[in-house]
């Protein structure tokens, strides 16, 4: 399997997801800048990775949407192509149209970094497949405007069809108000697009997708994908 990661000028965490699927999972990955106009290969996966795209300026992800390479992401998720967007990657799926609602500033108005509790909603997704129904993993958060919103209609949307796949819990899976940091709608951490193959989550696997990084299961978020693409993929489908 072959992955791309997009680099943008202001990405931090281009190389760790790169580490990620070269180094712990075993597979192909290029570097793909964001000027480029085309991939000058075929790909299996494009990653969007955390970071500050352009900086963040204006609002986070409103310029990389327009960086030439994106013409290409959105080419390949139309045409049933899996996307990942990690944390500043997810801002970037939404602005660019390829997820629902918006990234607004956390509540308290503070940068957060530290772990959090997630309970994997669905597990059926391409990104999923190797966690259980309602699974708990601990993953680590570092955003400051990571508060998932959309309108009420929207927010039904995405229940009804099963596309929250993580959201903010306790140890124990329970998504009461309190486990919600940043304020976002319905302790939403990461959603999939109505289609399957877009997954934006604010949350960062790669950063602990090794057991020296205190634990390794967001390493099944990498992992999934080559199961998913295993079984027959896209062109499977």
């Amino acid at each position: 399997m072959k992955f791309a990661v997009i680099v943008f000028p202001g990405s931090n965490c281009d190389a760790d997801c790169y580490h990620v699927v070269k180094e712990v999972i075993g597979q192909d990955a290029d570097y793909v800048w964001h000027q480029d106009e085309t991939f000058k290969t075929q790909y299996d996966c494009i990653v969007l990775p955390g970071g500050f795209s352009y900086g963040d300026y204006l609002r986070t992800g409103s310029i990389a949407k327009f960086s030439p390479i994106m013409n290409e992401v959105i080419k390949f998720a139309n045409q049933g192509g899996l996307v990942l967007g990690i944390c500043n990657g997810f801002q970037i799926l939404t602005e660019a149209g390829l997820l629902p609602g918006a990234l607004v500033r956390n509540k308290g108005l503070k940068f957060v970094c530290k772990d959090t509790f997630l309970k994997v909603e669905n597990n059926e997704t391409p990104f999923t497949l190797d966690y259980t129904q309602d699974q708990v993993i601990q993953v680590p958060v570092a955003h400051g405007e990571g508060a998932y919103v959309c309108d009420e209609n929207t927010l039904e949307k995405l229940k009804a069809n099963k596309q929250i796949v993580f959201r903010y819990s306790t140890s124990a899976g329970e998504t009461f108000p309190e486990c919600n940091f940043n304020g976002s709608s319905d302790n939403i951490a990461g959603i999939i697009n109505k289609k399957g193959n877009v997954l934006g989550m604010m949350p960062h696997p790669e950063r602990c997708a090794e057991t020296i990084l205190g634990n390794d299961l967001g390493k099944h978020v990498f992992t999934s994908i080559v199961s998913w693409l295993k079984g027959g993929g896209r062109n499977g489908e």
